[in-house]
């Protein structure tokens, strides 16, 4: 249970940490309740940190995507980070109870 608690110290302290340090290229991706997508990074990552893992649960099959799948409505945001500690991407992540194509839009991330 302590290393638990560690790593959730560790995660929140880089989720922290590593918006502000996010590049240009990072994106916004809007989905509905019940839409997976698998997500394409150009460069591999390490590990990827989710901002509120009660809005998306994310798996990770290898290390340049992930499979996001909607758990409720919301906005998040998945930091991706390499090998080195670097932060490769922040993807801001918004939920709608609905298909996207229903008025939720995808924020930028800053």
């Amino acid at each position: 249970m302590n290393l638990r608690i560690r790593r959730l110290v560790v995660a929140t302290a880089l989720f922290f940490t590593a918006v502000t340090g996010a590049r240009a290229e990072d994106d916004g991706v809007a989905l509905g309740i019940g839409t997976a997508f698998r997500l394409f990074l150009e460069k591999a990552y390490a590990t990827v940190i989710v901002g509120d893992p009660l809005i998306v649960d994310v798996r990770t099959d290898d290390d340049r995507s992930v499979l996001i799948e909607p758990l409720s409505a919301g906005q998040t945001n998945l930091v991706f980070i390499d090998a080195r500690g670097g932060v490769i991407a922040n993807v801001r992540i918004s939920i709608c109870g609905a298909p996207p194509s229903n008025g939720c839009t995808a924020g930028h991330s800053s």
